[in-house]
């Protein structure tokens, strides 16, 4: 190495050290609401509605856990959340990718222009498709009932577009080959777009699965008993019944984060790599 290069060489650790320190920061600031919700659910009642609060606990109180469990049914929301979230996840997968492999293999007439009118839905904003939803759902005897939870959200554009892009990614030699083997379309599609488009459907699946656990709106309006009520409307719940008791209501808080945590942490090599490779970062 000469020693012109050396300065270069120097500029860019520094430049990349700079980029990892705000990484950090960023991530430091992100974090500390998390932090001062966990630290709060253990504190006492008293301190943690004093006028001057300490987010540090003077003492702590694991038994604020099973409190919060005691005041409402807990568990029950979050089971119920993991059928919501779930039931909507593996539909919308299953629809999208079928309906991307349409847009992207088939040769219909008015293909684009469909695309097109399709993706012109994600302009609407989901406030103002809200109440025809609820009607219509409320008309077929859906309410308080999980077809009527689930159905509404089992298909949007967003899920078509991410998988159509990826499907136009993947040779059409492989299919051939497949359909010179004696494959029809149907075993092309399972067979050899499905395997390799995996990372692409794990991503729209994560997407899928951590909107819906947050999802609040739908489920507030739709559900009327704790038979369908998910963890988010339990929380609401939680406050209406028991008052802004704030250490066991961030308590009911961080129990219901804590799956996404893990799920993240489970899924994140197949959220990277879906990213990576469907276009989303910038490919």
């Amino acid at each position: 190495m000469t020693t012109e290069a050396l300065p270069l060489v120097a500029n860019k650790v520094a430049v990349r050290k700079l980029i990892v320190f705000a990484c950090f920061l960023v991530t430091a600031v992100t974090l500390i609401p998390v932090v001062m919700m966990v630290l709060v659910a253990f504190q006492s009642d008293a301190e943690s509605m004093a006028a001057k609060p300490s987010f540090w606990p003077s003492s702590w109180h694991p038994e604020n856990l099973t409190r919060a469990f005691d005041l409402v049914p807990l568990g029950k929301y979050l089971l119920n959340t993991v059928y919501f979230a779930g039931g909507t996840t593996l539909l919308e997968t299953v629809t999208a990718a079928l309906a991307a492999y349409a847009f992207a293999r088939l040769d219909f007439p008015g293909r684009s222009w469909l695309f097109g009118l399709y993706l012109a839905t994600l302009m609407i904003p989901s406030q103002v498709t809200l109440i025809p939803q609820f009607v219509l759902v409320a008309k077929l005897h859906g309410i308080d009932t999980w077809p009527g939870m689930i159905l509404p959200h089992a298909f949007t554009a967003i899920g078509v577009f991410l998988l159509r892009q990826f499907f136009l990614g993947i040779p059409r030699d492989y299919e051939e080959a497949a359909r010179l083997d004696g494959a029809n379309r149907w075993q092309a599609f399972i067979r050899i777009i499905v395997p390799l488009a995996v990372p692409a459907i794990a991503t729209l699946a994560v997407f899928k699965f951590i909107g819906q656990w947050n999802n609040l709106l739908w489920p507030l309006i739709i559900s009327n008993s704790d038979a369908t009520r998910t963890a988010s409307v339990g929380l609401q719940v939680f406050q209406d019944t028991n008052g802004t008791q704030w250490n066991l209501l961030l308590m009911a808080a961080t129990v219901t984060t804590v799956p996404l945590i893990i799920i993240f942490f489970l899924t994140q090599r197949w959220f990277v790599r879906g990213i990576t490779m469907s276009g989303l970062g910038g490919r």
